[in-house]
């Protein structure tokens, strides 16, 4: 069973149904931390349409804490969140910049992180 990401009809990543599961919680929870919407919203074939504008808004937003926090376990907590959305907001068409000092291993993360999601 899975637990597909979708924009217009096509799948993005289709996730395992757990992991699925949890990487939408993830970014419930997480969105609402930020409070604003995480562009992921449930479908009917049990998995999430992605609005690509306010999940690029969201990981946005995500990247910035990551970025900026001192705090050890707040980047860490956010680090997996982020290298998927990174992996999923591509696959939808969208971008964001990475310039601070985790660019460049984010963006080697990002890339072995989409060779296994499927």
């Amino acid at each position: 069973m899975s637990y597909p990401f979708e924009l217009g009809g096509e799948t993005l990543w289709d996730a395992g149904f757990r992991t699925g599961q949890l990487y939408a919680s993830l970014a419930r929870g997480t969105a609402e931390f930020l409070e604003l919407p995480s562009g992921l919203t449930p479908n009917d074939q049990g998995g999430c349409d992605v609005e690509v504008e306010s999940f690029r808004a969201f990981v946005e937003a995500l990247d910035g804490i990551y970025s900026s926090t001192g705090n050890q376990v707040l980047h860490g907590l956010a680090h997996g969140l982020l290298v998927t959305s990174l992996v999923l907001l591509e696959r939808a068409g969208g971008e964001i910049t990475l310039t601070h000092r985790y660019a460049a291993a984010l963006l080697a993360e990002k890339a072995a992180q989409a060779r296994v999601m499927a």
